[in-house]
């Protein structure tokens, strides 16, 4: 087992799709930095892993 394998991540080409959804245009460079930085911060990685462990084992 490899402790140090990626399981799951976003890529500045998903943050763009999104933006052209919500927004109906692509982000600047200035905009996009921030997000860049602080999207991590809006997702709940111990519920998610708690939930995918949850619905899987028993």
């Amino acid at each position: 087992m490899d402790k140090e394998e990626i399981i799951y991540s976003i890529n500045i080409a998903d943050i763009l799709e999104v933006s052209s959804q919500v927004l109906e245009r692509t982000l600047t460079e200035e905009e996009l930095k921030p997000v860049k930085e602080s999207v991590g911060d809006y997702i709940d990685w111990f519920q998610a892993i708690e939930s995918a462990i949850c619905n899987h084992v028993n």
